[in-house]
């Protein structure tokens, strides 16, 4: 399990590796917010508690203009790694199965690879629609596609601990909490 990087305003960075977060904290770059205990880490003459949450001492600038393009890591996860057809769970899928790329309004016919056209799609659904509308081959969207915010971009595909939780939402409230845990 990694580390969750705080900025000085206490607003969610990202995961570190713990060393990473130890050469941090040791270079006073940043401070322990959360440790844990039953991991220490020793060198030749100091031992440190494995870092769960930092804080950066000084403020970085994290410019937010960015459009995330679509990949199927976060497309699946966009949409709970389920079949946005016939509702299946990446964990239902039988042997020879998998997790799609579906265009809703197929690349032949004018669609676009943008994340308001695609969802994901089960192998079996996928392969029944072809290259059709959802109406044509008889299928309905469970959810319309939409585009998500950074948060739930950058969140999504990371795993956190309950204490990281924590931090993450009383930055961002309890909602995107809820909405980035929905999707596991």
């Amino acid at each position: 399990m990694g580390c969750l990087a705080l900025n000085a305003s206490f607003e969610p960075l990202t995961i570190l590796p713990v060393r990473r977060a130890l050469r941090l904290i040791i270079d006073g770059k940043a401070e322990a917010l959360e440790v844990d205990e039953a991991r220490p880490y020793r060198s030749e003459t100091s031992s440190f508690p494995a870092p769960v949450v930092i804080r950066l001492v000084r403020f970085i600038h994290v410019p937010r203009q960015f459009r995330r393009q679509v990949t199927n890591t976060f497309l699946f996860a966009r949409d709970g790694y389920s079949c946005q057809y016939c509702g299946k769970h990446r964990s239902d899928l039988g042997y020879r199965e998998s997790l799609t790329r579906d265009h809703v309004v197929p690349l032949s016919r004018g669609g676009d690879n943008s994340w308001l056209n695609v969802v994901t799609a089960c192998s079996k659904c996928n392969l029944r629609k072809g290259n059709r509308t959802p109406s044509e081959a008889r299928l309905r969207l469970r959810t319309m596609p939409s585009e998500p915010t950074g948060v739930e971009l950058i969140w999504a595909v990371r795993r956190v601990t309950p204490t990281q939780a924590r931090y993450i939402s009383m930055f961002y409230g309890e909602a995107t909490l809820r909405a980035l845990s929905d999707s596991d």
